[in-house]
């Protein structure tokens, strides 16, 4: 069975998306349609601007939500997905390529979970580390020990763990972490506490975009990170959608949950190569590959 996976942000890099807008009419033809949604041209800054430029929460989430539901689409009939998923931000890029959502409504949800999200990091000095080499139960139990917000946020692959929470709460874990034995504690160049208690304002505020959008049945289950389970139903997608600011991403949990139910290769659609990575770290006889239009 072939899964589909669809990145998140940190994968973005200059001129992403310029091949599929030179080379096909109808992603040239979304493209321009998502100039109009987002009210400025972010194809100059995908096809050529800085990293500096492409770091800016505004673009970095709709550039990579672009490059992966439109090389989607332009896979066209070789876009034939058993399951799909998406890390973080992923998930909207999923719901997409999967017929969930409409590629206009799914971007401008990416757009509000953008400036929410901006807003949420302007408003408390806040930031992740990646913790390496500890068992997730030996993070987890150190998390809840420390003082001030910090929490357990990206289930990357097994041994990779990213925390989030309040800066002086986050480096007094890294310490402590470091202490038990993790082979690296390392910051991460990110404007905020992703997928921790912190992302509340963000949360309310996507929640009541996401209230408003119309979700249809999907050609095939997502599965979505709050649960990691298999889901079908426009509603319950709808639900834990919401949830995602607030909630952990479970993806070593997730990539486990579609090995078990019956995947044996997985396709990344998007930007980058970190998905087929970490497929590999939970299990290396899974075949990996990148979508190629």
């Amino acid at each position: 069975m072939k899964a589909y996976v669809f990145p998140g942000q940190g994968s973005q890099f200059s001129g992403m998306g310029k091949d599929l807008y030179e080379s096909h009419s109808s992603a040239k033809a979304l493209f321009n349609e998502a100039n109009n949604i987002l009210g400025f041209n972010i194809t100059e800054i995908m096809f050529g601007g800085t990293d500096d430029e492409l770091k800016q929460t505004k673009v970095t989430q709709p550039a990579i939500f672009l490059h992966s539901t439109i090389l989607a689409h332009v896979l066209g009939d070789a876009f034939q997905p058993d399951m799909v998923a998406g890390h973080s931000l992923g998930e909207l890029s999923a719901l997409v390529a999967n017929k969930t959502l409409k590629f206009e409504d799914g971007l401008r949800l990416v757009s509000a979970r953008a400036f929410a999200m901006q807003k949420a990091c302007e408003a408390e000095p806040s930031t992740m580390a990646a913790i390496l080499g500890l068992d997730d139960q030996v993070v987890e139990e150190i998390c809840s020990k420390t003082e001030g917000v910090v929490v357990a946020a990206n289930y990357n692959c097994p041994g990779q763990l990213v925390i989030s929470g309040s800066v002086a709460a986050v480096q007094k874990a890294c310490e402590s972490l470091t202490e038990a034995g993790a082979r690296r504690a390392l910051l991460l160049p990110v404007g905020g506490a992703f997928h921790s208690p912190l992302m509340e304002p963000a949360r309310n505020e996507l929640a009541a975009a996401i209230e408003r959008t119309e979700f249809q049945k999907g050609i095939c289950p997502i599965y979505q990170n709050v649960t990691a389970n298999a889901v079908t139903d426009p509603l319950e997608i709808q639900k834990n959608l919401m949830l995602q600011l607030t909630a952990p991403v479970k993806w070593t949990q997730t990539m486990t949950q579609m090995i078990q139910d019956g995947a044996n290769e997985f396709v990344e659609v998007g930007p980058g190569k970190v998905l087929q990575g970490l497929v590999k770290k939970v299990d290396r006889a899974m075949v990996c590959s990148s979508a190629e239009a």
